[in-house]
């Protein structure tokens, strides 16, 4: 036998060090290569870390909150292969002593389950290899994790808490990242404010005659991919609202197409998938795209690239989303967008009080590098084509 010190691999895109959110093993384990052992944050995104090679669990190096450099060692393992310990990438031998050496144990079984029924164990804090799988095989299925996740006999209430109790909860992982770039961001960023409200009757009529044609099992169309699809024909009339300021270089990187960033709450906090191309998709592409993105970062499988290189923000509280709001830019990026609750109020229109659809949008811009003329040009530009729903779909407004 020998000692195989796994070392924190390099996780791409200039990653230097990454944060331990989850520890899926612990001393004594025995784990098949391939199995996620641990779960890190970078600076991009959540990241599962699979066991390099089989073997038994010697030590931990670092606790859940605490930063690894890459490089730096992760995990140390037992290993029964000693000639091959030191040919994987992030690996150093070390070697055993000559008593562990004589020692030849049986190489560890893998546990039998899906993806998604490990996953779904992992989120219940289930360990699998103590679990008899009722599958083919002995494959554990998800009625196995339902039986092992049963409350257990009711039992006396315990004696009520004083009043003074507290809970300590350790900032980590994806709430972490949200404090320290939400920090930055207003920190570094001189924000211009600028609310507008804008008359959705129209819009509101147009998404209820699409709805009514969809299929029952198809979702429905909500506001979002309309206001993706309007902000995206508008950002061809003001170019310097679609852009990501490269601090480290002093250079304001402007694009061409539309890679739109959709704020979503999630268990573990705000994520923002990207939804790349915008200026080129169709209104329902958008919509499946929105869902789509929605869905991976709320079960926590988007990938880095689906949550990386939006050049701007579009955010949204549905029916909790207020009069008005304050949203903060998704740093670098330059502009955010925020959706209010869209409500009936009575408004003079055409001379009259009548009721009418409303909803306000609440932007933020980094008024270093966007004046606040150009920035309520711009939601100016976007409310009215959100008043007058048949120019969405063209691409500029003559």
């Amino acid at each position: 036998m020998s000692e195989y010190v796994f070392k924190l691999p390099d996780l791409g895109e200039g990653t230097v060090e990454a944060e331990i959110v989850r520890w899926f093993v612990k001393p004594g384990d025995v784990v098949a290569e391939d199995q996620p052992i641990a779960e890190v944050m970078t600076d991009k995104a959540a990241v599962e870390v699979p066991a390099p090679v089989g073997g038994r669990i010697a030590r931990l190096h670092g606790e859940i909150g605490d930063k690894v450099a890459v490089g730096a060692p992760l995990i140390v393992f037992t290993t029964d292969a000693p000639d091959t310990a030191g040919t994987a990438a992030g690996a150093t031998p070390l070697p055993a002593p000559a008593a562990a050496r004589t020692a030849q144990p049986a190489r560890p079984a893998r546990v039998m389950a899906s993806p998604a029924t490990r996953r779904q164990a992992r989120e219940a804090g289930i360990e699998l290899a103590g679990l008899a799988g009722s599958g083919p095989g002995g494959r554990i299925l998800r009625g196995d994790l339902a039986a092992a996740a049963a409350p257990a006999p009711a039992q006396a209430p315990e004696a009520p808490e004083a009043l003074d109790a507290t809970t300590e909860i350790k900032v980590i992982g994806v709430r972490r990242l949200i404090a320290e770039r939400m920090s930055e961001a207003k920190r570094n960023i001189p924000h211009f404010a600028y609310v507008e409200e804008a008359d959705v009757t129209e819009l509101e009529a147009l998404r209820q005659h699409l709805n009514g044609r969809l299929p029952a099992s198809a979702a429905p169309l909500t506001y979002l991919p309309f206001v993706v699809a309007a902000l995206a024909r508008v950002l061809q009339e003001f170019p310097q609202c679609n852009v990501r300021y490269d601090a480290d270089r002093g250079v304001l990187v402007r694009y061409k197409a539309v890679h739109v960033g959709i704020a979503t709450q999630t268990a573990e906090g705000l994520k923002v998938p990207v939804l790349r191309n915008a200026d080129a998709a169709s209104l329902w592409d958008i919509a499946a795209e929105i869902r789509r993105l929605s869905l991976r970062a709320k079960a926590n499988s988007a990938t880095r690239e689906e949550l990386m290189g939006s050049t701007i923000t579009v955010t949204s509280l549905g029916k909790l989303g207020g009069i008005a709001s304050t949203p903060v830019i998704n740093a670098p990026e330059v502009a955010i967008i925020g959706l209010n609750k869209a409500m009936q109020r009575p408004v003079v229109h055409d001379g009259a009080v009548v009721v009418r659809r409303m909803m306000n949008l609440s932007s933020s811009f980094d008024h270093r590098f966007v004046d606040g003329y150009d920035a309520a040009a711009m939601i100016q530009a976007l409310r009215e084509r959100l008043e007058h729903p048949a120019t969405i779909f063209l691409p500029k407004v003559q």
